[in-house]
C-alpha cells in the first residue's frame, strides 16, 4: 500500500515536471514571434541577431556535453529539454533559429511573418495545450492531440488574418499549418512548418 502511493506520488511529480518544462519551453518557443517585428525595423540585423545567437546556443549547447556548462544557457537547456533529449545535443533552438531564418531569406513579406508566426505559435501552442489540457489522440501520430491541433489551427488561422485581412486564404494557411504540425518529425518541425506554411502563404497572398 505505501509502495503504491508512493509511486503514484512519484509518478505525480513526474507529471508536473513535465508540465512545468513544457511550459517553460514552448515559452522560450514564443519568443521567435518577435522576429518579424525586429525585420521589420532591421532586416540584416535581424538575421544576424538569429544567425550569432543560434551559433552562440549551439557553442553553450556544445560546451554543457563536454561538461562546462554556460551559466543560464545550460540550465535553461536542461529544464526546458525533454527526457529523451538530455543525453544528446539539444537540438530544438537551433532548428528554431535555422526556422526563422529560412523564412526571412526565402520568403517576401507577408508570407515571411505568417511563416514565422506559425511557427511560434501554432506550433508553440499545439504542444503546450496538448501536454496541458490533453483529451483524445490522433491515430498514428505519435501522441499529437485533437486539443493540440486544434489550437494550432485556431492560432495560425488568428494570426495569418491578422497580417493578410484574407478570411479564406487564412484559413488554408491555418490548416496547412495543422497539417505539419501534425507530422511527427521531432525538432525539425521547427523547420518544416515555417518553409511550408511560407510557401503556401507566398502562393495565396503574394501576387
Amino acid at each position: 500500500m505505501v509502495r503504491s502511493v508512493e509511486r503514484t506520488g512519484t509518478q505525480s511529480g513526474a507529471g508536473v515536471a513535465r508540465v512545468q518544462g513544457e511550459i517553460i519551453r514552448k515559452s522560450l518557443h514564443l519568443l521567435i514571434a518577435i522576429v518579424p517585428v525586429l525585420a521589420s525595423a532591421n532586416l540584416p540585423a535581424t538575421f544576424a541577431l538569429l544567425a550569432l545567437g543560434t551559433l552562440f546556443y549551439a557553442f553553450a549547447e556544445s560546451s554543457r556535453r563536454q561538461g562546462s556548462p554556460i551559466m543560464v544557457v545550460s540550465d535553461l537547456t536542461i529544464i526546458a529539454s525533454r527526457d529523451r533529449d538530455r543525453t544528446g545535443f539539444v537540438l530544438g533552438p537551433v532548428t528554431l533559429g535555422l526556422g526563422a531564418m529560412i523564412s526571412l531569406i526565402l520568403y517576401p513579406e507577408p508570407a515571411a511573418s505568417i511563416a514565422i508566426y506559425a511557427l511560434a505559435f501554432g506550433d508553440g501552442l499545439a504542444a503546450l495545450v496538448g501536454r496541458v489540457v490533453g483529451g483524445p489522440r490522433i491515430p498514428f501520430l505519435r501522441g499529437k492531440t485533437f486539443s493540440g491541433s486544434l489550437a494550432c489551427f485556431g492560432a495560425v488561422y488568428l494570426m495569418a488574418f491578422h497580417v493578410s485581412r484574407r478570411p479564406v486564404e487564412s484559413v488554408i494557411i491555418a490548416a496547412a499549418a495543422t497539417v505539419l504540425e501534425g507530422i511527427p518529425t521531432g525538432n525539425f518541425d521547427n523547420i518544416i512548418i515555417p518553409f511550408g506554411v511560407g510557401m503556401i502563404a507566398t502562393k495565396l497572398l503574394i501576387p
